[in-house]
């Protein structure tokens, strides 16, 4: 009987094992002490190279420029060599894990405390409800714009888009912040400040920046509360004097979706907003608006002429960071209290357009719902990526294309009329016009 030879089972892959060391200080895992008695090849920053037992014999590359680690750690796998490649916290959040993997490289991932988990611990406040972003490696104008928008925010930081830019960026906005330097190391620092304290100080790198809602305080503050500045170590008692737990979490959602869709909708009725005099976007109107101004996290959406403030708090509710411009005294009001009725963030810029918009930060898009040419002239000066405008009368449609398009726009436009179904007496149905409305969207070229 003849046997047919098995095919020679293909070599094992050796994979890299990445291996976080704990932002909280705890000891390394028990799994780094064997993957590195074996390791020809260790990966990582000069301070985490510094922190382990490396073996004698294995060669060692400082994180700088990662295309030469990425190579060698492509030849140690070839070779059948053990890698190892040392991180900070969990390697799999913002970490260095997505470019192994995009890479190609077969991984083993040993993850530990991450410094967000870390520094909400310092601050003894639960996160769950937080949304975790970068400034990174890439615009920090997201991660910005996520603090404007969001009760509850952590952002990983870099030189040259840390606590101090930031912090200059959310002046202007009721906002609290934690910055947590050097977690889990003797030099562990981390204040309480407010944006314009953290924009006129030095910070260490690393550090991580947990940006807060203001609150009314949850219970009173203990007598011998610190003020926002003062400083907590990692050998200090859990936040006993500066306890941001006072500052209180309010508006954080409960749901694990910190920046999704609103549960309640969008294109809400008017009647729940509080206007007067029908001066409010209608709903049909407002779903087209809001749909063109593409809010998401992350982006910053000017609302000039807001009135009821419908268009931008809808725009808030989906994610996106919120300024409303209006010069009458009673409609800010009513947008404050709109805003607090559906628990979002609009910073309230009170004046008129243009003069208001000086100064303002770069918005993505802009909502023009009140003012003339002149405000547009001023929008499309900005250079915002989209600008949604609604008219009703038809003398300022040619005027507003003109003007968008001489910017270097391409101009789309929709007149809206809508008819709702209303009662008769008797029990019939009529439909009940709407006054028509122009939309027009310029996109930049």
């Amino acid at each position: 009987m003849t046997r047919t030879a098995s095919a020679t089972p293909p070599a094992p892959v050796t994979a890299v094992s990445v291996v976080g060391l704990d932002a909280a200080g705890a000891p390394p895992h028990p799994a780094l002490a064997p993957v590195l008695a074996t390791a020809g090849l260790v990966v990582g920053a000069a301070r985490h190279l510094a922190a382990v037992p490396v073996p004698a014999g294995a060669d060692t590359i400082a994180l700088g420029p990662l295309a030469p680690a990425l190579r060698r750690l492509a030849e140690a796998v070839d070779a059948g060599v053990p890698a190892v490649v040392l991180a900070s916290g969990d390697p799999g959040l913002f970490g260095i894990v997505r470019r192994l993997r995009a890479a190609g490289l077969p991984l083993r991932v040993v993850p530990a405390v991450s410094s967000v988990a870390a520094a909400f611990a310092r601050a003894g406040l639960p996160w769950d409800g937080a949304a975790v972003v970068t400034a990174h490696g890439r615009d920090p104008r997201p991660a910005l714009n996520a603090c404007r928008a969001l009760p509850l925010v952590a952002v990983l930081t870099a030189p040259g888009a840390g606590a101090a830019e930031l912090g200059a960026g959310l002046v202007g906005w009721s906002r609290r912040l934690l910055v947590a330097e050097h977690l889990g190391t003797a030099a562990e620092r981390i204040r309480a400040v407010t944006p314009e304290q953290a924009a006129a100080e030095t910070w260490a790198d690393p550090h991580v920046l947990l940006s807060l809602a203001d609150a009314a305080p949850a219970r009173s503050a203990p007598a011998d509360a610190a003020p926002a500045g003062s400083t907590s170590t990692h050998a200090a008692p859990a936040w006993s004097a500066d306890a941001p737990p006072y500052w209180g979490t309010a508006g954080m959602r409960a749901d694990n979706q910190p920046a999704a869709a609103p549960a309640g909708g969008w294109a809400l009725p008017e009647d729940r907003y509080a206007h007067r005099d029908s001066m409010i976007t209608k709903s049909e109107v407002r779903a087209l608006v809001v749909a063109r101004l593409r809010p998401r996290l992350g982006r910053l959406i000017w609302d000039i002429g807001a009135g009821s403030g419908s268009v931008g708090i809808e725009c808030a509710l989906l994610g996106a960071a919120v300024l409303a411009v209006e010069q009458d005294a009673d409609a800010g009001a009513t947008i404050r209290a709109n805003a607090a009725a559906h628990a979002v963030h609009v910073r309230l810029i009170s004046g008129r357009a243009p003069a208001a918009l000086a100064g303002l930060p770069e918005p993505d898009a802009v909502f023009v719902g009140g003012g003339g040419v002149d405000v547009l002239t001023a929008v499309v000066a900005r250079q915002p990526e989209r600008v949604v405008l609604t008219l009703a009368a038809l003398d300022r449609v040619a005027p507003s294309v003109g003007l968008l398009r001489a910017a270097g726009y391409t101009v789309e436009g929709s007149q809206l009329s809508a008819a709702r179904l209303a009662d008769l007496p008797g029990g019939s149905i009529r439909l009940a016009a709407t006054n028509p409305v122009v939309v027009l969207t310029g996109e930049r070229q």
